[in-house]
C-alpha cells in the first residue's frame, strides 16, 4: 500500500501510526462500496496488513482473495494490486510495511533464502497467528519503536512459518458463490455476539446447508463456526488487553453463553487463561 493521503471515490485514508528506520505502521480506513470502481495501487514496500473490520476483494501478482476480519493481506514490494467492494461498504486495516532489504535479511534466516516472496495474497484467520492480530489491533498504536522493532522479526517468523506449513489455502469458487460468502462473512462480523446456526447462515447465503458449508470452507479456508470463534476470540483478547472490564462481562459481551466455555476456548487459542493473558499484556 502506498502512504498517500485520502483519495476520491472511497479509496483508503492513510493514518500513520508509528515508524522506524526500516518499517512503518499505518492504519487504512476505506469507505468504498459496491457503487465505487475498484482502485489500483502499488505496494511500495513489503506489506503485511491485518484486516480489522470489513470484507473486500483483493487481486494482485499472487492471485485473488477475499479478505475478511482476522486475515493478513500479503503484498510483495513493487507489486500492483486492486481492491474492490462488490457487496459491503468499507474496511479498516493496520499495515506493517517493511523495507525490501530488511525483509530479505529476515527471510533469509526464516525461509532459507533472501529471495523469498509471498506466494499468496492472504493468510486465512488461524489460531497460530491470532495473537499477532490482537497485538496489531491492541498494541501497534501505543507501542514504542523499540517494542515494534523487537516484534517485527517474530511476526515475520509467524507469517512465513504459516506459509511453509500445512495452513489451509482458500480455493477458487465461482463469482456468484464468492459474493454469497462475502455476505455471510459480513453478517457474522456484525452479529458475532448473537446465537448463530448453520440454518440461519445458509439462509443468508441462499444456499442449502451442505452446499453453503462446502463453499464457505473452500472460499475462506475454515468453517463458519471456526470463523465465528476467531472473531469472538480476537475481540475478547483486545478487550482484555485494553480495558478493565470483568472477564465475565467480556465473555458474555463477545457471544459466549457461559464463563467456563469462554475460559476453555480462550486457553485453547492463546495458551493461557483470560486472567493470565490480561496480566501478561499489562506487564508487557
Amino acid at each position: 500500500m502506498s502512504a498517500s493521503e485520502a483519495r476520491l471515490g472511497g479509496a483508503p485514508v492513510a493514518r500513520p501510526m508509528s515508524a522506524g528506520q526500516q518499517w512503518r505502521v499505518t492504519e487504512y480506513v476505506c469507505t468504498a462500496g459496491p457503487s465505487d470502481r475498484p482502485f489500483e495501487e502499488t505496494h511500495d514496500q513489503v506489506t503485511i496488513a491485518a484486516v480489522i473490520e470489513g470484507t473486500f476483494n483483493y487481486r494482485g501478482d499472487t492471485g485473488r482473495a477475499v479478505l475478511y476480519p482476522g486475515t493478513f493481506l500479503l503484498g510483495n514490494a513493487g507489486a500492483c494490486y486492486e481492491c474492490g467492494h462488490d457487496h459491503s461498504t468499507g474496511d479498516r486495516c493496520v499495515a506493517l510495511q517493511l523495507a525490501p532489504e530488511y525483509f530479505s535479511e529476515v527471510a533469509a534466516s526464516i525461509a532459507g533464502s533472501s529471495r523469498f516472496a509471498f506466494p499468496t495474497a492472504m493468510l486465512p484467520a488461524m489460531p497460530r497467528i491470532m495473537p499477532w492480530l490482537v497485538w496489531v489491533e491492541a498494541r501497534a498504536a501505543s507501542a514504542d519503536n523499540l517494542e515494534i522493532d523487537e516484534s517485527v522479526p517474530s511476526l515475520l517468523e509467524a507469517v512465513i512459518g504459516s506459509l511453509s506449513g500445512p495452513a489451509p489455502r482458500p480455493a477458487r469458487v465461482s463469482a456468484r458463490d464468492e459474493r454469497r460468502v462475502r455476505e455471510v462473512l459480513r453478517y457474522i462480523e456484525i452479529h458475532a455476539e448473537e446465537s448463530l446456526n448453520l440454518t440461519l447462515l445458509a439462509g443468508v447465503a441462499a444456499m442449502s446447508k451442505y452446499h453453503f458449508l462446502r463453499t464457505f470452507r473452500h472460499a475462506v479456508g475454515m468453517t463458519p463456526h471456526q470463523f465465528l470463534l476467531s472473531v469472538r476470540m480476537r475481540r475478547a483478547a483486545v478487550r482484555l488487553a485494553t480495558t478493565a472490564e470483568p472477564v465475565s462481562a467480556i465473555a458474555f459481551g463477545t457471544g459466549f453463553g457461559d464463563l467456563s466455555t469462554f475460559n476453555a476456548r480462550f486457553r485453547d487459542a492463546f495458551g493461557v487463561s483470560p486472567t493470565a493473558y490480561r496480566k501478561r499484556r499489562r506487564a508487557a
